[in-house]
C-alpha cells in the first residue's frame, strides 16, 4: 500500500468506536479561553479548521479542572457545567466532518509560572532546578484530602465533557504536569498511600481513570497521554512506564498516547536530553518514542499512538505497518498547516517542516515553554481567521508571552479552595 493509503485506513477502538483515518492530532495548549475559563469563538473556529482539514481524531489542549490551578493564561477550565453552552458550540465545530474530538483534562501541579495562581500544589514540595526557579515557584505539598478532591474533580469534568457532545476524554499524564508528578519518584516523595513505591505512585492516575469511567460510562472513550520516561535523574523510568501501561490496560483504558519529557527536560519537542547521541535508526524512523512504543506493544494490546518527530507520510505509514502503533500523532505541524491531513491523505508533502524555536538565549531555549508559546501564537492566528507565520522569531514570541503572564498575575482572581467532600 502507498503511504497515504495506509494513513487513510479507518480504525476501530476495542469498544467499537470508529475513527475515519489513522491521523491523530495531539494536544497543544491554545490559551483561547476567557478570563473565567470559557471557550471563546476563536477556539471554536480553530477546531472547526482542524475538523475541515481532515484529521481523524483530534485531542484538545490542556483543559484544566480547577479555576485555582491554571497552567497558562487563557486555559479553558471545566470545573462544573457553567460554560456548557459554549462547550457545546466548541464540540459541534470540532466533531464536524465525522471527526472525533476528545478533551484533554489536566492539572498543572507545580508546573505553572510564578504569579499565575495564588499558589501551586504538587505531590511533594520539590523545587525546580536552580536555573528555572525564577520562573516556577516551589509548590506546597497536597494534603491527602486534597488529593482525593482532585480525583473527584477529574471525574466531574469528564462527565461535563460527555454532556457537551465531545466524543471522548484524555488524561494528561505526561510532560511534568500533576498526574506525571505523582508517577515520578523525583517529584513524588510521599510516604502515604499516594507515594513511596511504584504501585502507590500509580494510585493517583488509576483513581482518576476510575472516577472518569464512573462519570461517563463503559462505552465513552477514555485515553491517556503518558511519558515513556521523564529524562530526569531519579524520575519516571521506562520500566515504571511499562508497568503503568499494563495497569491502565488492565483497568480498561481505551487508547494510550506515548510521549516523554517535562519542562525541565523537554524531550517531547525534540530537544536532545542526556549525553547519549541520537541513534541513526531513531533518526531514520522519525518518531522520538517509537522504540518504546514497540516495548509497550509487546506488553499490552491497548491501541497506541506516538506523537513527536514525524516529518513524512512515509515515516508515519512505516510506524503503522510495523505494528508498533495504531495511529500517528501530529501537533506542531498542524499549528502551521491546519489542512495538513488532507494533503497527506492526497499523497502530497507538507508545506512547512517543524524546526526548533530558539531565542539565542541558552537558559530560555532549554525550556519547553518557548515552544509552547510560539505554537500557541500560531493557533491564535488560526482562531482569528488569519494566516499562520511559520517564520516568526522566537525571541519576539517569548517577550510577548512574558508580558502576558505578568499582566495575568496582576489580574489573577481569588481562587476557590479545594474541598474534600
Amino acid at each position: 500500500m502507498t503511504p497515504h493509503a495506509v494513513l487513510a485506513q479507518p480504525f476501530t477502538l476495542p469498544n467499537g468506536v470508529h475513527i475515519k483515518n489513522r491521523l491523530f492530532k495531539s494536544a497543544m495548549s491554545e490559551a483561547l479561553g476567557t478570563r473565567d475559563g470559557a471557550p471563546t469563538p476563536e477556539l471554536t473556529r480553530l477546531y472547526g479548521a482542524w475538523a475541515e482539514g481532515g484529521i481523524g481524531l483530534c485531542v484538545t489542549g490542556n483543559v484544566m479542572i480547577d479555576h485555582a490551578a491554571l497552567g497558562e493564561p487563557g486555559n479553558v477550565v471545566i470545573a462544573d457545567d457553567r460554560h456548557l453552552d459554549a462547550l457545546k458550540a466548541w464540540a459541534q465545530a470540532a466533531t464536524a466532518h465525522d471527526t472525533h474530538c476528545w478533551v484533554q483534562l489536566n492539572h498543572p501541579g507545580k508546573q505553572s509560572p510564578k504569579g499565575l495562581n495564588k499558589e501551586n500544589v504538587a505531590p511533594s514540595a520539590v523545587p525546580f532546578r536552580d536555573d528555572m526557579k525564577a520562573f516556577f515557584a516551589t509548590p506546597r505539598e497536597l494534603l491527602d484530602a486534597e488529593v482525593s478532591a482532585l480525583v473527584k474533580r477529574f471525574g466531574q469534568a469528564a462527565g461535563v465533557v460527555k454532556q457537551a457532545g465531545f466524543t471522548g476524554v484524555q488524561i494528561h499524564g505526561a510532560h511534568g504536569y500533576l498526574v506525571s508528578q505523582f508517577l515520578s519518584p523525583h517529584h513524588n516523595a510521599r510516604s502515604d498511600r499516594w507515594g513511596g513505591t511504584p504501585v502507590k505512585r500509580r494510585r493517583f492516575v488509576l483513581e482518576v481513570y476510575r472516577a472518569m469511567r464512573k462519570a461517563v460510562g463503559p462505552d465513552f472513550p477514555i485515553g491517556i497521554k503518558l511519558n515513556s520516561a521523564d529524562f530526569q535523574r531519579g524520575g519516571f523510568t521506562e520500566e515504571e512506564s511499562l508497568d503503568t501501561i499494563r495497569a491502565l490496560a488492565e483497568a480498561g483504558i481505551d487508547l494510550i498516547e506515548i510521549s516523554g519529557g517535562t519542562y525541565e527536560a523537554p524531550a517531547m519537542t525534540g530537544v536532545k536530553v542526556g549525553k547519549e547521541p541520537v541513534k541513526d535508526s531513531t533518526r531514520q524512523r522519525e518518531a522520538y518514542f517509537l522504540e518504546f512504543a514497540e516495548k509497550a506493544r509487546a506488553a499490552v494490546k491497548t491501541p497506541l499512538v506516538v506523537t513527536g518527530g514525524f516529518r513524512s507520510a512515509k515515516g508515519m505509514a512505516q510506524a503503522i505497518t510495523s505494528g508498533a502503533v495504531d495511529m500517528v500523532g501530529l501537533a506542531r505541524a498542524l499549528a502551521m498547516e491546519p489542512d495538513l491531513p488532507q494533503r497527506l491523505l492526497a499523497g502530497k508533502k507538507p508545506l512547512h517542516q517543524v524546526k526548533p524555536i530558539t531565542t539565542g538565549i541558552k537558559m530560555i531555549d532549554k525550556m519547553g515553554i518557548l515552544e509552547i508559546s510560539w505554537y500557541t501564537g500560531q493557533l491564535k492566528r488560526i482562531g482569528r481567521g488569519q494566516p499562520t507565520r511559520p517564520n516568526e522569531p522566537g525571541l519576539w514570541v517569548f517577550a510577548k508571552q512574558a508580558w502576558a503572564m505578568a499582566r495575568a498575575g496582576k489580574k489573577k482572581r481569588v481562587p476557590t479552595k479545594l474541598r474534600a467532600n
